[in-house]
């Protein structure tokens, strides 16, 4: 018994050393039929593969998985790369020329040609390929680059002055030439049988998988790894053995066009399956912000009647600074508040109004409750509880030709019903709820508004990231619009308006909303939304304010100047990119995150943070 298990022990032993000498013997074998140069070339590979991050590696891998496109195949016979024979030899020994010296020539001098119109660069590469009528030629790769020497030099310029502007220039010109060589090559492999095993379309395949490795996500010419240019070279001389086997130009030339149709039909799937996902984040509620409101609503329903009405206390002294923001959100709302009166020379006169639905009223109340202002004062309402809009109103609202919950919401026309809403007031200012306040707006109340209704940031100035036109809301083909309104009047901006409560009044400019809204919803004369009918309801009656009461730009790629949002009395986040979404443009989320106190217990709970 105990030898049959000293047996049984030297037969594993005898297996696991096999299992280990076993590749190191096929590794050994491979090594020693690698010439020279391609040895250098695959230590080279390794160098640069080690340099990668594992996700490059990976992304790599992808790409070089992916086939090419479906379409029909050009059927080749054997018959047609007979005339073509290849000269792979990485030897260092000298090749013999097996042809006369005059074939040699004309072959030379027509490699030149088809140079002449390329960049030095280009000229620099050296052709492996031969071609005889009646028996086969070799040329050597090396006596081709003799006659080709061309040193890689940097773009020339004509004074000093504009090399740097030149070199800054040609960053990326490498790249785009590999990339040209790379879509090249996949139209000709396209044009070969799937199983064509014929050395030309082999090294092909072998020079394309080494460019996309050489590459990968690389944008910039720097980040290419040292072997590129010779790996570039090696592809435009397999580049140029096929194109003497591919005659058939149409072909090559369909292929492309359909190569770039499905790029670009990608394209566009790509950005309308983009601009829908943005629109569908932009819609939703991120689930922080929901759990937050849930627990503030669960919390504010254990209060007391009495804690309750702490909120609901009306201000309606006119001598007093009074705002107002209309808001369905518990951060952004407290965002707007804590940087009016944190940028306030004089807090204590000022009273926030925050109108807001029936649904999100206790949220928004209890978290006032529990972050009280200090010397300012805050009042809660519900417009649901209110009797100033239509009963109508809700019904009209749901005709525009809008799915977007945040159009046809009540909040945001309920702005137009504002001497309603705030009877006892002379003047108040609007903001929307994603604003954030960076100077003190004293001076707004001593304005002299010259018997104008609104206060606003004209937005009419072309070639400014925030311009609008009329036209492009507003239907002017209409006989009745075009009658009524200006399509090159000045068009200006939500965000931060500065109201004239008795001037609205004694115009009956409410009235005026109601009539041009009907009158929208029934003929589509304008998009959905409030800024249209406002542009046509306030017509005629905007004072205009200076540009950095209110810059806006900051929800969309605008390119805004970082002194010019710094030096903003308010900043406006207009567009689907709210600073509270993981949308929200990065580099401008920091003006509005300094005023959430991400340190409340109950934003860690609901895991919010910067």
């Amino acid at each position: 018994m105990n030898q049959v298990r000293r047996w049984q022990r030297i037969l594993i032993l005898s297996l696991l050393l096999l299992s280990v000498l076993a590749p190191i013997v096929f590794v050994s074998n491979r090594l020693k039929s690698i010439t020279s140069v391609d040895r250098g070339e695959f230590i080279e590979e390794l160098s640069d593969i080690t340099d990668k991050t594992e996700d490059e590696l990976r992304l790599t891998a992808i790409e070089q998985d992916e086939e090419g496109l479906k379409e029909p195949k050009r059927i080749l016979q054997d018959r047609d790369f007979n005339s073509v024979v290849l000269s792979n030899s990485s030897d260092k020994s000298n090749d013999t020329v097996q042809s006369n010296e005059g074939d040699q020539k004309n072959f030379l001098s027509e490699v030149d040609k088809g140079n002449n119109h390329k960049p030095k660069e280009e000229q620099a590469v050296s052709q492996k390929t031969t071609v005889s009528s009646n028996a086969e030629v070799k040329i050597s790769a090396r006596d081709i680059q003799l006659n080709h020497k061309t040193e890689f030099r940097p773009p020339s310029s004509k004074s000093e002055k504009n090399t740097r502007v030149q070199l800054e220039r040609a960053t990326d010109e490498r790249v785009k030439e590999i990339r040209d060589k790379i879509i090249q090559a996949k139209a000709y492999l396209n044009l070969a049988l799937p199983g064509n095993n014929s050395q030309i379309v082999k090294e092909l395949r072998v020079r394309t998988k080494e460019l996309e490795r050489a590459t990968g996500d690389t944008t910039k010419d720097k980040y290419l790894p040292k072997s590129s240019p010779n790996r570039l070279k090696a592809m435009e001389v397999a580049l140029y053995k096929v194109s003497r086997a591919f005659h058939n130009c149409p072909a090559i030339a369909t292929k492309l066009q359909a190569m770039t149709y499905k790029t670009e039909e990608q394209a566009r799937a790509q950005k309308k399956q983009a601009a829908y996902l943005m629109q569908l984040a932009a819609r939703t509620t991120p689930k922080g912000l929901h759990c937050l409101s849930m627990r503030l609503t669960t919390e504010y329903f254990t209060l007391d009647h009495e804690k309750r009405q702490l909120l609901q206390q009306s201000y309606n002294d006119p001598d007093l600074y009074h705002y107002v923001v209309f808001s369905d959100n518990v951060l952004a709302s407290s965002v707007v508040v804590n940087s009016t009166i944190s940028s306030s020379k004089e807090p204590d006169k000022i009273v926030f109004h925050v109108v807001t639905d029936s649904l999100n009223y206790p949220a928004i109340s209890m978290w006032f409750l529990l972050n009280p202002s200090g010397r300012a004062s805050i009042q809660i309402l519900n417009i649901d509880e209110m009797n100033v809009l239509p009963l109508y109103h809700a019904e009209l609202l749901m005709k525009q030709n809008s799915s977007d919950p945040r159009i046809i919401s009540a909040l945001n026309h309920a702005r137009f019903y504002l001497p309603d809403i705030f009877p006892g007031l002379n003047k108040i200012v609007l903001f929307d709820h994603d604003v954030v306040v960076q100077r003190d707006l004293t001076r707004l109340w001593s304005l002299d508004m010259t018997g104008k209704v609104v206060g606003a940031v004209e937005t009419c100035l072309e070639g400014d990231p925030s311009y609008r036109s009329m036209d492009s809301f507003i239907n002017f083909s209409d006989a009745w619009v075009s009658q009524k309104f200006d399509p090159k009047a000045c068009t200006w901006a939500f965000g931060m308006n500065l109201f004239d409560l008795e001037e609205w009044r004694r115009q009956e400019l409410t009235s005026v909303y109601l009539k041009y809204f009907d009158l929208g919803v029934k003929g589509h004369l304008w998009k959905a939304g409030g800024l249209p009918v406002g542009w046509l309801t306030f017509f005629g009656q905007t004072f205009p304010l200076e540009k950095r009461w209110n810059v806006g730009g900051l929800g969309h790629e605008s390119g805004l100047r970082a002194s010019d949002i710094e030096q903003a009395a308010v900043i406006h986040y207009d567009g689907i990119m709210k600073p509270w979404l993981d949308i929200g443009i990065d580099k401008y989320k920091c003006y509005w995150n300094i005023h959430v106190p991400y340190h409340h217990p109950h934003l860690q709970r609901c895991n919010i943070h910067d």
